[in-house]
């Protein structure tokens, strides 16, 4: 597949055809219906109207969920978002599939969307097992439809990890879109957008797992070499907290 192709410079574009049902609806991997995610939707969401409950819903995956790049098998089952709660952490991937998945399951309709990021404070470990590279391609983030619109909401760094690395937590009021800040607090170059690679009703893990072979072969072999419950280890926050410092 020429994964290059696949770029597009809209945000917006519906890549497997699904229509609006599907964004209420279980899928294999947004898996809604699993126990644990309407358990775990049902005492986060709490009442008031969709705004409210998604807002509920976006924090609790966002800091009690920890954003790990590391230890996901490349497996379909481990990106599961009754897997990723299992594990209680998670790449940016696992994470939007999350929140994807606890708004349906409290009757709010979710999808998934992808975009490639360049990370300019991305760590020199991850850059390594990445090939040198600090773009990341497909970073998940998540659609809600809040008041007859999507919005972009984008779980993926923790709270603890931001302090960490200087940044700005990723707040959302369920209005604007949240996506990832361009600057540090210190004024550093953080995240630019590049591309955007679709929105889809469900995670599309075989495209992902082919782009990352093709992009990120190490780490991509490692992570599919993981036995269950295996890890490759590493502690992005750490690693950020130990660069920062050292650079200051």
């Amino acid at each position: 597949m020429d994964y290059e192709s696949l770029k597009a410079a809209r945000n917006d574009i519906v890549r497997d055809g699904a229509d609006f049902a599907a964004y209420r609806r279980p899928g294999e991997l947004i898996d809604s219906g699993h126990p644990k995610v309407t358990a775990y939707a049902s005492r986060i969401a709490g009442e008031g109207n969709d705004r409210e409950r998604a807002l509920r819903l976006y924090y609790a995956v966002r800091d009690e969920l920890r954003y790990d790049p590391y230890n996901t098998p490349m497996r379909r089952d481990a990106y599961r978002a009754s897997a990723t709660l299992d594990a209680g952490h998670g790449f940016c991937i696992n994470k939007a599939g999350v929140l994807a998945a606890v708004c349906r399951a409290a009757g709010i309709p979710a999808r998934v969307g992808y975009a490639d990021v360049r990370n300019h404070m991305t760590t020199r470990r991850l850059s390594e097992l990445m090939g040198g590279s600090d773009q990341f391609h497909y970073h998940g983030y998540t659609e809600v439809w809040l008041d007859g619109r999507w919005v972009k909401a984008t779980p993926a760094f923790n709270r603890e990890l931001t302090e960490k690395f200087g940044l700005k937590p990723l707040d959302w009021d369920g209005v604007a879109d949240s996506i990832y800040h361009p600057f540090d607090l210190g004024g550093r170059r953080h995240m630019e957008y590049l591309a955007y690679r679709g929105v889809f009703a469900d995670i599309p893990f075989e495209e992902i797992h082919g782009a990352f072979r093709h992009y990120y072969p190490r780490m991509t072999r490692l992570q599919e070499e993981l036995p269950p419950g295996g890890m490759l280890g590493g502690d992005f926050g750490a690693e950020g907290a130990d660069e920062k410092g050292r650079k200051s």
